[in-house]
């Protein structure tokens, strides 16, 4: 019984074994017939490793050709051969020496193994007559050298022109290429992998005249649509002095843009390489471009692009090359609605207006596109303004948020004495404002040379840096650089709304502004950032702030979080109000780093004489937190810190009032009282005074002119008849008053007794006292009185006097009052009836 079980075992065993190599040895069976002139090839892929044979007529080999005529049956010695080997089936068609066999292409032979094969097709022709093939929908896509299809199925077109061969591009399924017209013979590829259920080839051959040209590719672009289409050779060489052409069937309706994305030229002998168009309804076909030139754009309708080269140079002849796109969509609402860019009072600038994420990538090719035109035809993704002239522009472009301004504008100075008075708006012009596109970045370059610095102010809106205590919330922000060719120092993203007034830097600043959302539109009128340049200054920056009494400021140093650069110097000028008192901290207790060559300080210092400055090293605690009452400075100088070492320091200021001592107010106080009380008493003895004085006396004021020149008749009455002679009773206390607070009092000044007039009286008042009565007036010499006054009489008047020696003003009046009184202060004139 066991014998007879491992018996039944063995033969299973054989048996599977036999199924198995039958299936592995699936024979195939390839007859060629003589008259198709068709070979086909089976042999190893590239790089594959011999892991399977073929099978054939009882021998193994890893390579079988099957010529014209021959039948052929073999089989793999492995299960999976399409992992192993290719196959190859060409065929050759004359067309020279008998006729051609136009018309559809097949698929031939039938029954081929499952294996990744290429069909080739060699077509040889006469140069004088041409070749065309035709494809079927959904046509052809040229994909670029080592780009692959997503299906695997490709198709690739070679020209053979005497014994020369051009590659004119390798394609994809499911494009706009319909047809290719060649000049000559045509080598065509059609690429199938193992599992492709195709079983037609998808083109058929027809015969055309001579073209006269390399070839002829046409396209059919339908609705919105976008090709990308390549030289011949690309990204080789263009053949010399030849010349091809692109048709493109595009509707009417619709309008064509062309952009050239890469291109080379080569170095012309004979002749110059360029691009012709022939454009529906243009006068001048055809229109001939550079290939630097900017393209033709808004083409309404079908046109001819061709591509001509030249006579190279045998010794470096350079390469011509061209690969660019075509894109068609529908007319714009706004294509005639054009904006003027005025830039003709602009110095030094550009503004360029591009696609969104246009400068950092090469958009895709199936992207919707935005094209900035200078006029109806000249188009394109990006366009660049300068200063100096103005622009009217348009836009072809559905949605205009896709659409970018870029704007650099370069102030520099060169000699001090003309550019120290000039203050610079760094404000956007409304020029660029005004367009209905979204200011992504604005450049200002600052160029000093050595010894002027350069002097950044915001006024009224003021700056603050981004912290994460104090965060930005603006629509635009600035990043302020200054860098030469060995350091660079960053401040940081700057925002309004803060407390730095103004910062003074050295060397090459660089200032961008960049844009968050809409709300710069509205924004953008109220900005006020200035520069100056302005000597030379000993700290890298120094920042000048005037903290809001509202809020907590954070400053921080530059190239925050990276850490400042060795032997660097930064300064803070904090301004405090004299009503307030400035509370200063730092945000950490040390700095936080070791030096490795000098030593690193933090210093603060009031601003006022005698002030006492203080200092601390890295090695030390950081000054602790306190109250400045004055203005105050805040320096920190760096070392060359250690390995992974970086010098960051943050502080902060708040503003408080000043808050006054109560002893203070108490001293105050006391104070006006022991002075209302000395006022009170000078005034009781004044009154005093007052009541014990001798009889009151006439005193004339010698300031006052007593005689007013006119005629007899101004005064109504006659001399006899006025008191124009009798003068007020003055207070001698009022006039003797100093000569009082000198004698404390104690002194009775002397008085005369008033004598009255008795000689004869005139009409006119009298003349006043001589000059020597005013003491700080030099005396005068007596002169004639004018014929005016011969009529006029002087009165004798008495004064009171002081007694010699008292003083020296009693001393002078004493001596004057023993000069010649005669001469009178005023003239009288008479002068046609008028008073003067």
């Amino acid at each position: 019984m066991a014998a007879g079980r491992a018996l039944a075992a063995l033969l299973a065993t054989l048996l599977a074994a036999s199924a198995q190599l039958l299936q592995r040895e699936a024979s195939f069976t390839i007859s060629l017939r003589s008259v198709d002139n068709t070979t086909v090839l089976i042999k190893l892929g590239p790089g594959v490793l011999p892991g399977c044979q073929i099978r054939a007529k009882y021998v193994i080999r890893s390579e079988l050709k099957i010529k014209p005529g021959e039948s052929v049956t073999f089989a793999f010695t492995c299960r999976s051969p399409e992992k192993y080997f290719i196959m190859e089936i060409q065929k050759n068609i004359d067309c020279v020496s008998g006729p051609c066999p136009f018309g559809d292409v097949h698929l031939y032979p039938v029954g081929l193994p499952r294996l990744n094969r290429t069909f080739i097709w060699d077509v040889k022709a006469s140069t004088k007559a041409g070749l065309e093939l035709q494809f079927s929908t959904p046509w052809l896509r040229q994909i670029e050298p080592g780009e692959t299809c997503p299906d695997l199925v490709s198709y690739n077109i070679n020209s053979c022109i005497d014994r020369a061969t051009v590659n004119i591009g390798t394609f994809c399924r499911n494009g706009s290429v319909s047809r290719v017209k060649l000049l000559g013979g045509v080598v065509m590829s059609l690429h199938l992998p193992w599992d492709s259920p195709l079983t037609t080839s998808g083109f058929n051959i027809a015969n055309r005249a001579s073209i006269k040209r390399l070839c002829i590719i046409e396209s059919i672009l339908k609705g919105e649509s976008s090709i990308t289409l390549m030289s011949p050779n690309y990204p080789l060489g263009f053949p010399e002095d030849e010349l091809m052409t692109w048709q493109f069937v595009v509707p009417s309706n619709m309008r064509a843009s062309v952009f050239f994305h890469n291109y080379s030229l080569s170095n012309c002998e004979r002749k110059e390489e360029r691009v012709e168009y022939y454009l529906p309804g243009s006068p001048s076909n055809p229109e001939v471009f550079k290939l630097t030139d900017s393209q033709p754009a808004n083409i309404a309708g079908s046109f001819n692009l061709s591509l001509q080269g030249c006579d190279q140079d045998a010794q470096n002849p350079g390469i011509l090359r061209l690969l660019f796109q075509v894109v068609v969509q529908h007319p714009q609402v706004d294509e005639n609605v054009t904006h003027i860019v005025d830039l003709s009072k602009e110095w030094n600038m550009t503004v360029t207006i591009h696609s969104e994420g246009w400068l950092s990538r090469v958009p895709l090719m199936s992207e919707p596109v935005c094209l900035i035109c200078k006029d109806p035809r000249s188009c394109d993704r990006l366009l660049t303004l300068v200063s100096g002239a103005v622009y009217r522009i348009s836009f072809l472009c559905k949605d205009l948020s896709q659409l970018r301004i870029t704007a650099e504008k370069g102030i520099s100075c060169v000699d001090l004495r003309w550019c120290q008075r000039k203050v610079y708006s760094l404000s956007v012009p409304k020029a660029i404002t005004q367009l209905p596109i979204r200011l992504s970045k604005f450049i200002w370059k600052l160029l000093a040379p050595d010894l002027i610095n350069i002097e950044i102010m915001s006024p009224s809106l003021k700056l603050q840096q981004h912290v994460p205590e104090q965060r930005c919330n603006t629509s635009y922000s600035y990043n302020i650089i200054s860098a030469t060719s060995k350091t660079e120092l960053n401040l940081g993203v700057l925002c309004p709304g803060g407390s730095i007034e103004k910062i003074q830097m050295r060397n090459n600043v660089t200032i961008s502004l960049k844009t968050f959302g809409k709300g710069f539109l509205n924004e953008s009128n109220h900005q006020d950032l200035k520069m100056s340049f302005v000597p030379h200054i000993k700290d890298e920056c120094v920042f000048t702030v005037s903290p809001d009494p509202k809020a907590k400021v954070y400053l921080q140093t530059p190239n925050w979080p990276y850490g400042l650069p060795p032997y660097v110097s930064v300064s803070w000028y904090v301004v405090v109000p004299q009503k307030q008192v400035a509370r200063l901290g730092f945000s950490k207790e040390r700095m936080g780093m070791a030096c490795e060559t000098g030593r690193a300080y933090v210093s603060v210092r009031e601003e006022a004489p005698g002030a006492e400055e203080t200092v601390r090293r890295e090695d030390e605690l950081l000054p602790e937190t306190r109250n400045m009452h004055r203005d105050f400075w805040v320096n920190v100088s760096n070392c060359k810190p250690g390995d992974k070492m970086q010098l960051t320091l943050q502080f902060w200021v708040t503003l408080a009032d000043k808050q006054i001592d109560l002893g203070v107010i108490l001293a105050v106080v006391a104070g006006a009282g022991v002075l209302a009380a000395i006022g009170l008493t000078v005034c009781c003895v004044k009154k005093k005074k007052k009541k014990s004085q001798d009889p009151m006396v006439g005193v004339y004021n010698a300031n006052v002119n007593t005689q007013v020149p006119g005629k007899q008749g101004l005064f109504k009455k006659g001399r006899k008849n006025n008191e124009s002679h009798v003068y007020a009773v003055i207070d001698d206390a009022m006039v003797y008053g100093h000569l009082l607070k000198e004698s404390n009092g104690s002194v009775t000044p002397e008085v005369d007794v008033y004598r009255p007039f008795d000689g004869p009286m005139g009409s006119l008042p009298p003349s006043p006292p001589p000059f020597s009565f005013r003491k700080d007036i030099k005396r005068c010499s007596n002169t004639e009185e004018p014929s005016s006054l011969t009529d006029t009489e002087h009165d004798t008047y008495t004064f009171a006097q002081q007694k010699s020696g008292q003083s020296e003003d009693s001393g002078e009046a004493s001596e004057k009052n023993s000069e010649d009184t005669s001469m009178s202060l005023l003239e009288n004139k008479e002068q046609d009836g008028s008073v003067e």
